[in-house]
């Protein structure tokens, strides 16, 4: 069925009432590009949620791997200093055991809160003693290369169990470690330093020397 309308003359013209009028073309522009907004911001939220996510794993990965630490005090002079930044490897002792020379950042036994760095002097089973602040190792005396600062103290002699390491920094007179506290438990160690990062003139890899107990006769 038609119906009449007057178009702007005046003059009646002819509509078929079942055809449905055009939506306006503004409205259905407005339409897709709202639905296409919405879409875009879902990506977008999307990809945001994945960066997140794959940040927190990597993060978590760097964190088994590796941990930085931040030396706090004097007590490895000359050879590491207050404020320098090191990355330490915990896996470094995963398939291995420690050996003399390390240097190693751990748990104060004392305190489980606080992290110390130390260099192992002293292995499981083994004798220590340091008299004058010459190291003995099983009577003989050590052999240190790095030239730490050394003590004026005496300690020991300590026997050393099988999951034990004696422990001294490189500033002996001014340091807490084995000489003071104890053996360290290896269970509390968290890794072995690896490299220095900052500041720029410290920056390389850190230098674990194997150190030799001297063979004196007649000692």
């Amino acid at each position: 069925m038609s119906e009449l309308d007057a178009d702007s003359m005046g003059v009646p013209t002819m509509r078929d009432s079942r055809s449905p009028d055009p939506a306006p073309i503004a409205e259905v522009s407005a339409s897709a590009r709202a639905h296409r907004l919405a879409g875009g911001g879902a990506a977008l939220a999307v990809e945001i949620l994945e960066t997140i996510v794959l940040t927190v794993v990597l993060f978590l990965l760097i964190r088994t791997v590796a941990q930085n630490f931040r030396i706090d005090g004097d007590s490895m002079e000359p050879n590491l200093h207050n404020g320098q930044y090191l990355i330490i490897n915990k896996l470094a002792y995963r398939f291995g055991e420690p050996q003399r020379g390390d240097v190693v950042v751990f748990r104060f036994p004392r305190d489980p809160n606080r992290d110390f760095i130390k260099r192992v002097i002293g292995l499981p089973g083994e004798t220590v003693q340091v008299r004058r602040g010459q190291v003995f190792i099983d009577g003989q005396p050590l052999d240190e290369p790095y030239r730490p600062r050394m003590g004026s103290y005496d300690a020991g002699p300590i026997v050393l169990g099988p999951d034990e390491v004696y422990v001294l920094g490189d500033n002996r007179n001014y340091s807490s470690d084995s000489h003071a506290w104890g053996p360290l438990p290896m269970k509390n160690i968290i890794g072995k330093a690896l490299i220095s990062y900052w500041p720029p003139q410290h920056w390389g890899i850190i230098s674990h020397r194997s150190l030799a107990v001297q063979d004196v006769p007649g000692h």
